[in-house]
């Protein structure tokens, strides 16, 4: 795996805690989540850019929201009882589907 995959990784893992850290936060009522929400996108944010430098925006937009989605539904259903139905089931599938495609098959996923 190349830096700029696993440098995008860590941005899409940077994302996931922020937004779980948003939620938590309580519309940034609560001090620590509001912290860990603004500074988890701040490394987020950076990574990304640095991970442009080799992989095309258009893919590197798609591969880290589609995954910070899927990752995050997923939480949402562990951690705060966030129900997923069968189409967000499916619409999931999709996504990763479609991320996989992209690293599998593109020539364009920084490879």
């Amino acid at each position: 795996m190349q830096s700029s995959t696993l440098i995008l990784a860590a941005a899409i893992v940077s994302e996931v805690i922020a937004t779980t850290a948003l939620k938590a936060s309580d519309g940034f009522t609560r001090l620590v989540p509001g912290a860990v929400t603004a500074i988890g996108y701040m490394i987020s944010f950076y990574l990304l850019s640095l991970a442009l430098k080799a992989i095309p925006v258009g893919v590197a937009y798609a591969i880290w929201s589609g995954v910070g989605i899927v990752l995050i539904a997923c939480i949402g259903w562990a951690l705060f009882d966030q129900k997923l139905d069968l189409a967000a089931l499916i619409g999931m599938g999709l996504i990763i589907s479609g991320v996989a495609v992209i690293q599998l098959f593109s020539d364009s996923a920084g490879r």
